[in-house]
């Protein structure tokens, strides 16, 4: 760090979808990046995708960020510091209370270690999937201790900076409560949608629409790092997972006893407008409320270039979009392209589509 206390150099243990990111964005401000992971391939290729220079064991780097599963963050905590690794130290894990308390009973300088999460990530996994621009105007959760030093703080969030995220302090274990309820369930909820299509005809599947891949995307995250994350928030994963489980089970009962005698659907209605407000109270693009915006859908030709010559229109009329959905229609070299817009650009928008010849649906 220079005399101003701003960081010139970092070390990314773990090259996987978050650290060489993380180490992209980071190059990306000029910081000198050190690479380093269990696995050389995953090294070499974070390497070769522009993300720093492998690591030797013997550079000092302003602040050390452990990228490794949570199981695994103490004990590589503590290995670090031995070696004196860097100034100031934290971590990308998605679950924050179990790592803090193993790598205070580790005997790890917690002066120095400020563990924190960004919010932000992909199914995809590996340094291959990286995008430098990850943790833009993402939420970074940072959790520090009663022994976090001042400048192990501020070191750490100049870093969450120089990634284009915004911090967010909380402590450990309402970041645990809190990410049990936005992401660690619904991955396993959307696993439990996408395991019943192992079973599905055919036919069933050939009739998925985008309905069942919104649901289900998640799911397909590797289930051996899944299984650690939840490992290690167990508890509060379970405690939601048990609610949404009671609400299946009073759906499930409402629907048997319709079917059967053509009573009431009161409750399935009840949860159907639950679920609607839930989805209304997600902070919309800017992390205010959420939005409503205009969709205009608009019929695609697979083939390169069509989504840049939108986008393209888009510009010349002078419309921001703010969304897109893209689906492609089965057995046809098309697809359907849904773009969110404001409301009031709406009509602008459809209009310089159709005068460039664009066919518009609705």
């Amino acid at each position: 760090m220079t005399e101003g206390g701003s960081l010139t150099s970092a070390l990314v243990v773990g090259t996987g979808l978050i650290g060489t990111s993380l180490a992209l964005a980071l190059r990306r401000r000029d910081i000198r990046v050190l690479l380093a992971d269990r696995d050389p391939g995953a090294a070499r290729l974070a390497s070769e995708l522009g993300a720093g220079d492998p690591w030797d064991g013997g550079e000092r780097a302003d602040i050390a960020v452990v990228a490794v599963p949570p199981q695994f963050i103490a004990d590589q905590l503590l290995e670090l510091q031995k070696r004196e690794a860097a100034r100031f130290y934290t971590d990308v894990a998605s679950v924050k209370a179990l790592p803090i308390s193993q790598a205070a009973v580790l005997g790890c300088d917690m002066s120095v270690f400020v563990a924190g999460h960004p919010l932000a990530g992909r199914e995809k996994s590996g340094p291959g999937a990286a995008r430098g621009d990850l943790f833009l105007g993402r939420p970074w959760a940072l959790c520090p201790t009663i022994e976090s030093s001042p400048q192990a703080r501020d070191a750490v969030y100049e870093m969450v900076a120089l990634c284009g995220a915004n911090a967010v302090t909380i402590g450990a274990e309402e970041h645990d409560r809190a990410v049990a309820v936005i992401s660690h369930a619904p991955h396993v909820t959307a696993a439990a949608v996408a395991a019943r299509l192992t079973d599905a005809t055919d036919t069933a599947l050939g009739l998925s629409g985008q309905g069942v891949r919104d649901v289900t995307r998640i799911a397909a995250g590797d289930p051996g790092l899944w299984t650690g994350i939840l490992s290690g928030n167990a508890t509060p994963v379970a405690e939601v997972l048990e609610a949404v489980a009671a609400d299946l089970r009073t759906a499930a009962r409402s629907l048997r006893e319709f079917a059967i005698e053509g009573t009431s659907m009161d409750e399935v209605t009840d949860l159907l407008q639950r679920g609607a407000a839930g989805t209304g109270r997600i902070p919309g693009k800017h992390g205010g409320p959420a939005r409503t915006y205009a969709v205009v859908q608009v019929v695609i030709g697979d083939r390169p270039g069509e989504l840049a010559r939108l986008f393209q229109v888009a510009e010349q009329a002078g419309v921001s979009i703010e969304d897109v959905r893209l689906e492609h229609v089965p057995g046809l070299p098309l697809g359907a392209v849904e773009l969110s817009v404001q409301p009031e650009a709406a009509a602008t928008f459809a209009a310089a589509l159709r005068a460039q010849g664009w066919q518009l649906q609705g």
